[in-house]
């Protein structure tokens, strides 16, 4: 079995909170069919995970020898990156924060047994 092939994806324009929605319906399939799956959710994170994926895909192709048939979706988190602090004015002089908060991406595929 060749070791854990892995790509990471930092400082994602998305929240961990709605990366985490798109990447629980990938984890544990084949990357194959994970592929296909993220190329149809409408969600903004779904393009982020799906070229993380696409990257780890080709990392597996060329620097290990895998085939992309034999490669599953073992492990894959969205962790909290920096949060940017904005700020928009209100009523009264006084200012509102916004928060854009970013995320650190991993992926780790595994050849099937």
């Amino acid at each position: 079995m060749a070791s854990d092939i892995q790509a990471k994806l930092r400082f994602s324009g998305v929240s961990a909170q709605k990366t985490r929605l798109v990447i629980d319906l990938v984890r544990g399939k084949s990357a194959v069919e994970a592929l296909n799956s993220l190329k149809f959710m409408p969600q903004v994170a779904a393009r982020h995970v799906g070229k993380l994926l696409a990257s780890a895909v080709a990392n597996a192709e060329e620097n290990f020898g895998v085939s992309r048939d034999d490669l599953v979706v073992y492990r894959i988190t969205a962790d909290e990156g920096p949060t940017r602090k904005w700020r928009r004015f209100g009523a009264r002089g006084r200012f509102k924060p916004v928060l854009r908060r970013t995320s650190h991406i991993t992926i780790v595929l595994r050849e099937r047994e």
